[in-house]
């Protein structure tokens, strides 16, 4: 029962940091072109390396 709550709570922010990450595009656009870089890419990488091992644990 855990391991489905687990399983429904990383789903569940991996979808709300790809919501983020689009919602913040604009933001990142502009930031870029005055030379500072978001690491949304980099929280979006981890959530979802974490939400695909603990697919593969199942």
């Amino acid at each position: 029962m855990i391991s489905r709550a687990y399983h429904a709570t990383l789903f569940a922010l991996y979808q709300l940091c790809i919501v983020t990450g689009i919602l913040v595009m604009p933001v990142a656009i502009a930031a870029r072109q005055a030379g500072v870089t978001l690491p949304v890419h980099r929280l979006i990488t981890n959530v979802e390396n974490a939400y695909e091992s603990a697919q593969t644990t199942e």
